[in-house]
């Protein structure tokens, strides 16, 4: 497969056989992609299948389950044999088929950019905007003012931890210092652009974004399919009291079920990377925190 497919093929871990396939409509020019992770058991061809997991952001719904049903149909006409490849091109054939019936997911965003270049181009031609006064006060002399240009986001350093592995199932995490919502898609963009994080099972995040203005917190999570693991990293950031960061934690499947110990490792890993890049308070102020708590709890018990 490695040979047929080069660049799109990767190896996740070479051990529990888990690899995955990038698999696009148009090599050259993609317009749709999506990944095909497989783990392929001792039992494969000869009487399992591969356990498989489809990964796009766009996949949802009916229209994930036709394709999973495709698949499933290819592997019970085909049982004993190896179906990879048969999975990888009707998969192909489905992404091929959508680009030639629906739009460009990043048309609209390719829309945007090419209007906001001809404002830009105008305004060149035009040159710079002259302020008038009032009819009053134009004699003591008008001034030039130009519009001012807007400020280019800048991609914020992305930091990345030590990987987590039990059972074959492989936890990491990212993080980034982020203060606003632009800079918290950069990142996740960033990120996708990378084969093995696009890859992953789960792309779980949370991000907390303090508003001096308002002086409250903006913040948002996203489960990715591991259902409440977005809301419980949400809840470690609230309990760590740390602002203005984005926190991932990839997790690459590896056929056995952990229950609720994905939660832990995965809460596990966002607490290290947070800890090691100094987004949690001083042991001082933690230490002074906890000192309070613990104040009042004996204040209640001598009351009692």
């Amino acid at each position: 497969m490695a040979a047929i497919y080069g660049e799109e093929w990767c190896v996740i871990d070479d051990c529990a056989k888990i690899f995955c396939i990038r698999i696009s409509d148009d090599i050259d020019d993609p317009k749709w992609t999506l990944c095909l992770q497989v783990m392929l058991p001792r039992e494969y061809p000869g009487t399992a299948p591969p356990v498989y997991q489809l990964n796009a952001p766009w996949l949802k719904g009916q229209e994930r389950a036709d394709l999973s049903n495709s698949l499933e149909e290819i592997y019970i006409q085909n049982i004993g044999e190896s179906i990879l490849y048969l999975w990888v091109e009707k998969i192909r054939d489905v992404l091929i088929q959508k680009s030639q019936t629906e739009p460009d997911p990043d048309v609209n965003k390719k829309t945007e950019k090419k209007t906001v270049e001809r404002e830009r181009e105008r305004e060149r031609e035009r040159g710079p905007i002259v302020k008038k006064q009032p009819a009053n006060t134009a004699k003591k002399g008008a001034r030039k003012v130009s519009e001012p240009v807007p400020e280019v986001e800048e991609l914020p350093p992305i930091d990345h931890g030590v990987p987590i592995t039990d059972r074959r199932s492989t936890f990491q995490a990212h993080v980034a210092p982020v203060v606003n919502p632009k800079q918290v898609k950069m990142v996740l963009s960033k990120l996708y652009e990378n084969k093995k994080v696009a890859s992953a099972t789960h792309n779980i995040y949370a991000y907390r974004i303090f508003c001096e203005d308002k002086q409250t917190f903006l913040q948002d999570c996203e489960d990715d399919g591991e259902t409440a693991a977005g809301g419980r990293l949400l809840h470690l950031m609230e309990i760590l009291n740390v602002k203005n960061v984005l926190v991932v934690v990839s997790r690459w499947y590896g056929g056995i079920l952990l229950g609720p110990d994905r939660f832990k490792h995965i809460n596990n890993c966002a607490r290290n990377i947070l800890v090691e890049r100094n987004f949690t308070s001083s042991p001082e102020e933690s230490s002074k925190t906890l000192g309070k708590k613990k104040v009042k709890k004996d204040k209640k018990r001598n009351d009692h």
